[in-house]
């Protein structure tokens, strides 16, 4: 009976010990390969700009930010790896676990923004992340976070289907529960609260995850980040040639103000950035270049505008 407890405490030990660098090498792999598959696709290659902190700065560490400007498909889009150090959590990171306030961390994660010219093609968003907060003389306390959202301008149910069908893919080996919930917490995350309007048709969102320990959150975490590109690149492929009037880029700026309202004031790995301390230029790379507000401005019924309204910014069952 000794070598099994022997057998399940080793396991412990492994799984209080995550293998940090593992999940960096993923990280920093995952960047590369969806700038490069998006800079194929747009013919315009991503720019790379290295950063690290500097000496005695409030974080320590350091990331990549490729980003593309001006593309011949993408207005703006930026695919940002972080991995930074600080000597205390941020509020935003230790309000659900308040235990852990005041503990040193490390975060490293990947995070993207897709903002395309053409009003029918949609801005998209995805985040994979781990956090990792230590204390000297105990253990490590790590948790993963991350998801896929999509914000369409002009609402086609095939690409919605396709988009919360790969995300359910992707999760389907980890347990059948954890599309609806992710679904769920997704389309609870991603509302604009003070406008009592959804940003767009959701996906899947999850944080604070490590409850089948190590091993297999990373690998529940790895096959969301490997997914995104089969949820994306064929909507932008069916899209990219759909005609557009100037009224329709009118509107695709009026809503790319609803993003900014809700990257600023709700969003928490904004918020995460911000206060601890990190590279502002990176942290807000997600705002589209052009964004507009009209005051009290409604759609007229009858409109594929409206239509926006009507039958997408709703919560839905889309599978």
């Amino acid at each position: 009976m000794s070598e099994p407890n022997r057998s399940a405490e080793n396991q412990a030990r492994l799984d209080a010990s995550p293998d940090i660098a593992a999940v960096r090498d993923y990280l920093t792999g995952l960047q590369r390969s969806i700038a490069d598959a998006l800079g194929a696709f747009d013919g315009t290659p991503f720019a790379t700009d290295a950063w690290t902190r500097e000496p005695g700065a409030h974080l320590r560490g350091g990331g990549v930010t490729r980003i593309l400007e001006g593309g011949g498909f993408f207005e703006r889009g930026g695919i940002g790896f972080s991995d930074v150090q600080g000597d205390a959590l941020p509020p935003s990171a230790s309000a659900a676990r308040p235990q852990l306030a005041g503990r040193g961390f490390e975060a490293m994660g990947v995070s993207l923004v897709m903002h395309p010219r053409n009003p029918h093609c949609p801005t998209v968003h995805m985040n994979v992340r781990m956090l990792t907060a230590v204390k000297e003389g105990e253990a490590p306390v790590f948790w993963f976070g991350g998801g896929m959202d999509l914000t369409p301008i002009y609402g086609y149910e095939e690409d919605a289907v396709l988009f919360h069908r790969v995300c359910r893919d992707a999760l389907e080996p980890f347990g059948s529960d954890l599309y609806p919930r992710f679904k769920t917490w997704c389309d609870e995350y991603f509302y604009l609260k003070h406008r009592n309007e959804a940003r767009g048709i959701g996906g899947i969102f999850f944080d604070d995850f490590s409850e089948p320990g190590f091993e297999r959150s990373f690998a529940m975490m790895r096959s969301v980040g490997d997914a995104f590109l089969k949820a994306y690149l064929p909507i932008i492929e069916r899209r990219r040639d759909t005609p557009w009037t100037e009224r329709e880029r009118e509107f695709q700026a009026y809503r790319r103000g609803r993003y900014v309202e809700f990257n600023l004031v709700f969003d928490r790995g904004t918020h995460f950035g911000l206060q601890s301390g990190g590279r502002t230029e990176s942290i807000l790379m997600s705002m589209p270049p052009v964004a507009h507000w009209r005051y009290d401005w409604q759609p007229e019924p009858g409109t594929p505008e409206a239509r926006l309204y009507r039958d997408f910014l709703v919560r839905r069952e889309w599978l």
